[in-house]
């Protein structure tokens, strides 16, 4: 789903964004409710990036990358948690393209995730390229999604990658293991 985000483009700096689990909900301007094998997720496009909840039998989790006001915690490269029941991995790449090609991949990634069934993504008034897309998945007993924050005018691309093992015990500790 492709939508216009009916607000100021306030996230200006790629460096400006944080990471936070947890958070209560924050006020959306649009989002996207799925159901995935028992587990519902919620994708949030808020004025200031993204807000993913998911939540089942097992537990829930809140993953939060914004510009958050008071918030001096940088975007980390990865994490890799316990959340009760639930293995978090979260992992950050920033991409500075030029001009050119940044405009190409804007436009091969928004016409990917707003053809998604499981995507959602906004575009803010003033720039097509300014934006902020999520696409969520559910493989077995993982739930995955990525996201993109386009900073046309530093011609920066800050991509994420989480993936969620829900469920218990062994099951969901191997799920969660590299392979």
């Amino acid at each position: 789903m492709l939508t216009t985000l009916k607000t100021a483009y306030t996230d200006t700096r790629a460096g400006d964004l944080a990471w936070a689990l947890g958070r209560e909900p924050l006020p959306a301007l649009a989002t996207l409710d799925l159901e995935l094998d028992g587990t519902r997720a919620q994708l949030r496009l808020l004025g200031a990036s993204h807000q993913v909840l998911l939540d089942d039998e097992s537990g829930s989790c809140s993953e939060t990358v914004a510009c958050m006001p008071g918030s001096s915690s940088p975007l980390p490269l990865g994490v890799s948690k316990r959340l009760g029941r639930w293995e978090y991995e979260f992992a950050t790449r920033v991409e500075t393209l030029s001009r050119g090609s940044f405009a190409g991949r804007a436009q091969d990634l928004l016409a990917l995730v707003s053809e998604h069934p499981n995507g959602l993504a906004g575009t803010f008034p003033g720039d097509p390229y300014a934006f902020t897309a999520l696409l969520v998945q559910r493989h077995g007993g993982q739930v995955s999604w990525r996201t993109w924050h386009a900073y046309p005018q530093e011609g920066r691309l800050v991509a994420t990658r989480t993936r969620v093992a829900v469920g218990a015990g062994e099951a969901a500790a191997g799920a969660a293991a590299p392979g």
